[in-house]
């Protein structure tokens, strides 16, 4: 005999809304959770976006200290966490216009508009950091190239493929489409595998993913 799940368990609430109203009801512990649980995520993407480990900590703070000020602007429609990641993401594109007054900063910069054709056999390709770049100078040689892609691209890979939020979160969280997130990943990962792929290349042209700490990236 097969159970039904009740469909009231896929509806349940989000455990963070619950913090999220104890501190707006004075319970400011209740807030300091929420900072425990996100505050090395939210370090992480300000730290791509940035580029610079002291602006990122700043950014973090700045974030977590402006979502407590407009907490009550959170209408629990979406995550915390997604909304969170908004703040975060502004706080440090302001940070890199204050840092390069003479350079207008933009979600859209690099970004064609015309997405043209891509190789079919690419589409589904998503590096897990942790899976395929265990050691350290692997993870190095990642992280060297993401910070290298257009910062449009790299900001929709961070979300989607490091820190795992899903493409509709993503979306909300960078007031873009779902199509304008899933062209630009796309993009990202053609990209990323493109880079990476002089650091992993063998003999006969295939790429070798699971290179060996020690190894050259010619191979020799």
């Amino acid at each position: 005999m097969q159970t039904i799940q009740s469909p009231a368990v896929e509806n349940e609430p989000h455990p963070d809304l619950a913090l999220v109203e104890r501190v707006r009801g004075g319970d400011l512990a209740a807030y300091d959770t929420l900072v425990r649980k996100y505050e090395r995520q939210v370090f992480r993407i300000a730290q791509h976006i940035t580029q610079n480990r002291e602006d990122a900590e700043d950014v973090t703070q700045d974030a977590f200290l402006k979502a407590y000020e407009k907490l009550d602007q959170f209408q629990g429609n979406s995550k915390f966490y997604t909304w969170l990641v908004r703040i975060a993401v502004n706080e440090s594109l302001m940070r890199l216009r204050k840092r390069r007054t003479a350079k207008t900063v933009s979600m859209d910069d690099d970004i064609e508009t015309e997405e043209g054709f891509v190789p079919r056999d690419f589409a589904d390709w998503s590096p897990s950091p942790e899976q395929n770049y265990g050691n350290t100078e692997l993870t190095e040689i990642l992280t060297k190239t993401i910070q290298g892609l257009p910062r449009g691209f790299r900001v929709v890979f961070v979300l989607r493929d490091v820190e795992n939020l899903s493409t509709e979160e993503t979306a909300e969280a960078l007031g873009l489409s779902v199509p304008a997130v899933k062209s630009r990943l796309l993009r990202a990962r053609l990209q990323l595998r493109e880079r990476l792929s002089k650091y992993f290349r063998r003999p006969d042209g295939t790429l070798n993913l699971n290179a060996k700490r020690g190894s050259s990236p010619s191979g020799k």
